[in-house]
């Protein structure tokens, strides 16, 4: 494997992600506006859970973190669908093996992600009012692991997937089911009682089980541990399933 292939890739979609930046204005910006609209409901739900000290960003910001990084499937798709739509999707298979070419199109992807954690957490600290009452070294530790389960699930359906437009069924509906069943869009005592025993086996539970437990409950490190390694066994599983679907040399249809 070449870094200095991958790298090449990796700039090539930077500054295709330049010279239109609408996608990642709206990634970034469209979860700080739903912030600013669930606030102050979420800080009565957080009230009722017995959090009377709440503004409603200790759910909201970690809600729009875990809901928005599953939207990056779609991002995945894109820009491993986007070629074939152009029709250089074999000419990059000439110039770079498989693995260089997988590595430098999800590593922008990756930037996307850890600035659009970086930008929630930002503002939803020094402008929605969000105070991690726990470890912050937890709550990094939870920030830097979630896209890992969200990227390696998006690389799965882009492996399976066919059509760009298959992607992105999964992307919107997939992630709206699985950031309502994991309580990232209300708490989950919020939830029918269905609903609460099923979150736990999916990603986006584990996801805001780890956050709440140092923002609102107060915790350690040692709290966030189980979380974390249930979203990297999820990478992994993704991970895998992607590396043993995706043919390289499989057409795949996209919009030109």
């Amino acid at each position: 494997m070449s870094l200095r292939r991958s790298l090449a890739i990796s700039r090539h979609e930077f500054r295709l992600l330049r010279r239109d930046p609408f996608p990642l204005v709206l990634l970034l910006g469209l979860p700080l506006a739903i912030v600013g609209f669930l606030k102050p409901a979420l800080a009565l739900a957080l009230f009722v859970e017995g959090h009377t000290r709440a503004t409603g960003a200790e759910q909201a910001i970690p809600g729009m973190a875990v809901t928005f990084s599953f939207f990056l499937v779609g991002f995945v798709g894109l820009v491993l669908f986007r070629d074939h739509g152009w029709g250089t999707w074999d000419r990059l298979r000439g110039e770079a093996g498989t693995v260089e070419l997988l590595t430098g199109k999800v590593l922008p992807v990756i930037g996307v992600a850890y600035a659009q954690l970086a930008v929630l957490f930002l503002v939803g600290t020094t402008g929605f009012g969000l105070r991690a009452r726990g470890s912050v070294v937890g709550l990094a530790l939870m920030a830097v692991v979630l896209p890992f389960a969200s990227i390696a699930f998006g690389a799965a359906v882009a492996a399976a997937a066919r059509t760009l437009q298959q992607v992105n069924i999964v992307a919107n509906l997939g992630t709206v089911v699985l950031a309502g069943l994991g309580g990232a869009l209300i708490p989950l005592h919020l939830l029918p009682g269905w609903a609460q025993r099923v979150a736990p086996a999916v990603p986006t539970y584990w996801a805001m089980r780890g956050f709440r437990s140092v923002i609102l409950d107060g915790e350690g490190v040692g709290a966030v541990l189980l979380p974390i390694g249930v979203l990297l066994g999820f990478a992994a599983l993704c991970a895998a399933l992607a590396a043993v679907r995706f043919k390289a040399e499989e057409a795949k249809l996209s919009w030109a």
